[in-house]
């Protein structure tokens, strides 16, 4: 065995042009695949996190009646008496705050906006003195400020505000309907602009004050969510079931849904990435293939006289194969290395610089990933160790066809080839 390892190691530096060229071939498929997968794993996580942080919450507690019609938005679905749920969840260590969202329709009526301009919208009252426990909307103030409690004003997005030529001290009003279904337009003045990482916040949403809300809408105090923040490294389905538990939830009008059944878009985005990545490795398979095949088709018919005088000297057949597939693989070694090098470096570049998205977001809207400025990656180790065994295990895989094909010639056919 180490006679057939110097041996591949000799015609591996005798023929180093072709050597680097194949093994940077091999290189290029490895280093996108590691490059693309490490992107696409930071876009997950990053899309998960923008949606629980600024859109979600990790879990949320509505009305079973109000989450079979969520399409619709019906705020006549709603969680009566919410400070009781509240209170229990403060006993359990849950940092929690209640939400009334509804839709309607966004009307100004100001220069330079078209008279009888209006957009649909949607519009989330929140608490002002618990929000923050779950979401962070406060740290995404970009003009103005944050809403006060019992204040009868209005955060807008920036994509929103600048669609519509809104700023700070505008009076907008909102057409919507109250939980018994009256027509209701409730006016408010803009008090503050917000830019979060999640597109779906920047365009089409509006934030007001829970009370005012309650006052325009008619809930008598009741709230069509209550969303939760749970650790980040926690398993948010089980603990969801067991919070329910605790709380008496099974069973009962309410019901429970975490940020996964939430975030069923973004999750499907998730599956069809790891076809897209499958698809990446097959064409890194591809690319191995040819050029080792080719590589060592070229080897095997230009010394056909030496392993015929090989052949002539006692090594077998078997030992033949196996220097020529100990070659590839030193081929294959050289070039993943070259390839988890190069991978490595793109994703420290996309770990901490990133690729900035923002006028292709701001453009065209949601994309699925809830992504509007800067797409980060993330660092994979297992991609990165499966890429470097491939690289190796398909170059020897490949060569081992025209060492094979080699050998049915006869000896005296080897030694007489020109």
């Amino acid at each position: 065995m180490r006679f057939l390892l110097t041996l591949a190691w000799k015609n591996l530096s005798r023929y180093r042009r072709r050597t680097l060229i194949t093994a940077g071939a091999i290189a290029v498929g490895l280093a996108s695949f590691i490059f693309i997968d490490g992107w696409l794993v930071g876009a997950d996580l990053q899309s998960q996190r923008n949606m629980i942080w600024y859109e979600t919450g990790s879990a949320r507690i509505v009305d079973a009646e109000y989450w079979e019609n969520r399409e619709s938005v019906p705020i006549r679905y709603a969680v009566e008496e919410p400070e009781i749920v509240l209170s229990e969840l403060e006993q359990l260590a849950v940092p929690a705050t209640p939400r009334i969202t509804f839709g309607g329709e966004l009307i100004v009526n100001y220069d330079p906006f078209p008279e009888d301009g209006a957009l649909p919208t949607r519009v989330i009252a929140l608490d002002p003195r618990t929000d923050d426990r779950v979401y962070r909307i406060d740290e995404t103030i970009v003009k103005g400020r944050f809403l006060e409690p019992g204040e009868e004003g209005v955060l807008i997005g920036a994509w929103t505000a600048e669609d519509i030529g809104a700023d700070i001290g505008y009076p907008i009003t909102i057409s919507t309907r109250t939980q018994d279904g009256f027509r209701q337009t409730i006016r408010l003045e803009i008090v503050g602009i917000f830019a979060t990482p999640n597109p779906v916040m920047n365009r089409g949403t509006l934030l007001m004050d829970l009370d005012v809300a309650d006052y325009y809408l008619e809930m008598d105090g009741s709230v069509t969510q209550i969303d939760m923040l749970l650790p980040e490294r926690v398993d948010a389905d089980a603990r969801a079931t067991e919070i329910a538990g605790e709380l008496g939830i099974a069973g009962d009008s309410l019901e429970m849904v975490t940020w996964s059944t939430l975030a069923a878009e973004v999750l499907a985005i998730a599956e069809a990435k790891q076809a897209g990545t499958g698809m990446i490795l097959f064409m890194v398979f591809l690319i191995a293939a040819v050029g080792v095949g080719n590589t060592m088709l070229m080897a095997v018919f230009e010394r056909i006289r030496e392993l015929g005088m090989m052949r002539a000297l006692g090594m077998t057949d078997r030992q033949i194969r196996l220097a020529f597939v100990l070659e590839a693989c030193g081929i294959g070694l050289v070039g993943s290395l070259l390839g988890v090098g190069l991978g490595a470096l793109g994703n420290v570049y996309m770990t901490t610089i990133g690729m900035d998205l923002s006028l292709f977001t701001e453009s065209i809207g949601n994309i699925g990933y809830r992504i509007a400025t800067i797409s980060y990656g993330a660092w994979n180790p297992t991609t990165m160790v499966v890429a470097f065994i491939l690289g190796i295990v398909i170059s020897g895989v490949i060569a081992w066809v025209p060492a094979r094909r080699a050998m049915k010639m006869p000896i005296t056919d080897c030694l007489i080839h020109q």
